[in-house]
């Protein structure tokens, strides 16, 4: 990956240094100040071989390959400033999506001072070992409020069991907490039928559960998901929206704590 992004960066490079020379050379005739007479440039008189062109940027590169380095950087720096941008823009148009679905399970303080957001699949390796940093992060913050964003990416049993979860945190919203935690925090692959013994033990009806999964608005909560998880760049999981920013990853309990913190401080 690193060699790519160093081939890519050669490349802008040199195209830039050949529109540099391609311009001197091509220059045109410009007017001595005071006459109507042109005058050619020194350069205008100047044929430069390409090959030759090419030799020279290539000899510099070689004598500076740290040149290369700062043009990635700056390059990395201006695509992140640039997606942070236009993650600011997605949150404010969806505020309401992100941090305030009905569909989605809120844990910690449901009248926290600041709000986490976690996109998750039950069959993330990732997400079950972040599954500590949640319950450490609300434990220890009392004004933490930690949504709970189901994002089944990982197939067909990923899907099945978040329906069941879904259809569960309709018929009981404050069990719900529990039940992600049992799924979650589970062993093995979480089905469609795991995720059915998790909520008959909390005490879902069995028969309404499965009417509860019918309902059309389940699936259309899953569509509007994915397109938000679009807009904001979100392929894998965990991925968490704090405050204004969009974090990828499973990046810590400590981390994520600054994140909070920060957003905290903007509040």
């Amino acid at each position: 990956m690193k060699k790519a992004l160093l081939l890519g960066t050669t490349g802008v490079a040199v195209a830039v240094a050949m529109l540099a020379f391609g311009f001197v050379a091509g220059s045109p005739q410009i007017a001595r100040a005071g006459t109507a007479q042109p005058v050619e440039t020194a350069a205008a008189d100047t044929k430069i071989d390409r090959a030759e062109v090419e030799g020279i940027i290539r000899d510099y590169l070689l004598k500076n390959p740290e040149v290369l380095l700062e043009v990635q950087d700056a390059l990395e720096a201006k695509q992140q400033e640039e997606q942070r941008i236009a993650h600011l823009g997605v949150i404010k148009n969806a505020k309401d999506q992100i941090f305030n679905s009905a569909f989605d399970g809120v844990v910690g303080n449901p009248n926290g001072k600041v709000t986490i957001v976690e996109f998750y699949d039950y069959n993330c390796g990732f997400c079950k070992r972040a599954i500590d940093d949640m319950r450490a992060l609300t434990k220890s913050d009392p004004e933490l409020r930690f949504v709970l964003k189901e994002f089944p990416i990982l197939g067909p049993d990923s899907q099945k069991a978040s329906v069941v979860s879904m259809a569960f945190h309709l018929m009981h919203p404050e069990k719900y907490g529990e039940f992600h935690n049992a799924l979650l925090g589970g062993q093995g692959r979480a089905t469609e039928a795991a995720a059915f013994k998790v909520a008959l033990s909390l005490g879902a009806d069995e028969a309404v559960l499965r009417e509860k999964m019918k309902d059309p608005t389940i699936n259309e909560a899953l569509a509007k998901t994915y397109d938000l998880a679009n807009k904001l760049a979100i392929t894998g999981t965990p991925s968490y929206v704090v405050g204004n920013e969009v974090v990828f990853g499973a990046l810590g309990q400590e981390v994520l704590a600054e994140k909070i913190e920060a957003a905290k401080a903007a509040l």
